[in-house]
C-alpha cells in the first residue's frame, strides 16, 4: 500500500491539531509505522487508504494532546505592553504555537492555515478541533469522522457546531491577502527596504494603525504603530543598520528570515517573521527567535552580504 503520497497533507493535518510543526511529523512518522504494523487487518471494504491513515493520525493527535496545555501566540495570553523598553525574557517553559514551513511539503495551504485561525483553534477541546479539521478543511463526511472518532454522526455535527461557534469571533481571515497577490508582495517589498535599512518612519507608514507586533518566545506583544515602531526603534538601536532578509512562505502567508549585520561583513540569523497583509498595510508581525523555528525552515545560521546580493 502507498503510505507515502500522504505524508504531506497528513503533517498539515497534525500542525493544525497540535500547533507545532516538529511534533506534526514525529506523529505522522508514528502513523505510518502503526499503519505499516496494521495492514494486514486493513479492510478497504470499510474505508480508503486515506480514510483508515487519518483515523491513525487522529487517534495519535487526540493520546498526544491529552493533558497539555494549548499552544498559544503572546497576544493570547494577556494584555498588550505599553512599554517599548520593557525587558525581553524569553518564556521557554510555554509551549509556543510554531509556524508552518509552506517548502517543506506540497500540502494545500489556504487561509484555514493561517496563524491566527491555528491559534485560535488551540483553544478548542482536542475532539472539537479534530472534528472541525476533518469536516470543515478535510471535507471528510460526518458517518466518516464519526468511523475515525469512534462515535456518531449526530456527536460530529454536534461537535461542529460548538467549534463553528467558539470560532466565530477570529475575523480577518477573508481580508487577508496571499503571498502572490501583487498587492501584497508590493507591501511586503516596501517594508523590506524599510527594514534592512532601519528606517522607521519608513516602516510605520506601511503599518495599519492597530498593527501587532509579537515575538515568542518572549512573552511581550504591541498594539498599535506607534508601540510597533517604538520596539523597532530600540530594536535598531540595538543591532544597528545594514540588516539583511531572505523571502519565505509560512501558513500561506508572507514570511522573511531577518539577519542581523556583525563586523566583517557578515549576518547572523535573527528572527523569522511572519506577516498578515490586510487592506494594503501591514497588520500583524509574528517574530520568531527560536531556534528549533529556525531549524524547521531549514535557515543558515550566518550569511554574508555577497550572498544577500547574488540571491537578488
Amino acid at each position: 500500500m502507498d503510505f507515502e503520497s500522504y505524508r504531506g497533507e497528513l503533517v498539515a493535518y497534525c500542525y493544525r491539531m497540535l500547533g507545532s510543526f516538529h511534533e506534526a511529523e514525529d506523529l505522522v512518522q508514528e502513523t505510518m509505522l502503526r499503519a505499516w504494523k496494521a495492514r494486514d487487518r486493513y479492510d478497504h471494504t470499510r474505508a480508503s487508504v486515506r480514510t483508515w491513515l487519518y483515523r491513525i493520525a487522529t487517534n495519535a493527535c487526540l493520546t498526544a494532546l491529552e493533558g497539555r496545555a494549548r499552544r498559544p501566540l503572546p497576544s493570547g495570553l494577556g494584555a498588550p505592553s505599553r512599554d517599548p523598553e520593557a525587558p525581553l525574557t524569553p518564556a521557554f517553559d510555554i509551549p509556543w504555537l510554531q509556524p508552518y514551513p509552506d517548502a517543506r511539503f506540497d500540502a494545500e495551504v489556504r487561509t484555514d492555515m493561517r496563524l491566527a485561525l491555528v491559534a485560535a483553534m488551540q483553544v478548542l477541546p482536542p475532539r472539537q478541533r479534530a472534528v472541525l479539521v476533518l469536516r470543515e478543511v478535510l471535507e471528510f463526511t460526518a458517518a466518516e469522522v464519526a468511523e475515525q472518532l469512534g462515535t456518531t454522526a449526530a456527536a460530529v455535527n454536534s461537535a461542529l457546531q460548538r467549534a463553528r461557534t467558539a470560532l466565530a469571533d477570529v475575523g480577518g481571515l477573508d481580508e487577508v491577502t496571499e503571498p502572490d497577490d501583487p498587492e501584497a508582495r508590493a507591501v511586503i517589498q516596501q517594508y523590506v527596504r524599510a527594514f534592512e535599512a532601519a528606517d522607521v518612519p519608513a516602516l510605520v507608514q506601511l503599518l495599519t494603525d492597530d498593527a501587532v507586533l509579537e515575538m515568542p518566545p518572549v512573552p511581550l506583544w504591541y498594539r498599535g504603530s506607534r508601540g510597533f515602531g517604538l520596539f523597532m526603534d530600540r530594536v535598531f538601536r540595538m543591532r544597528g543598520k545594514g540588516w539583511g532578509t531572505t523571502p519565505l512562505t509560512a501558513n500561506g502567508q508572507p514570511a522573511l528570515a531577518a539577519y542581523a549585520p556583525e563586523p566583517g561583513g557578515r549576518h547572523r540569523l535573527h528572527t523569522l517573521q511572519v506577516f498578515t497583509v490586510t487592506g494594503g498595510r501591514v497588520a500583524h508581525n509574528v517574530v520568531f527567535a527560536d531556534p528549533h523555528v529556525f531549524e524547521a525552515f531549514d535557515l543558515p545560521r550566518k550569511i554574508s552580504s555577497d550572498e544577500f546580493r547574488q540571491a537578488r
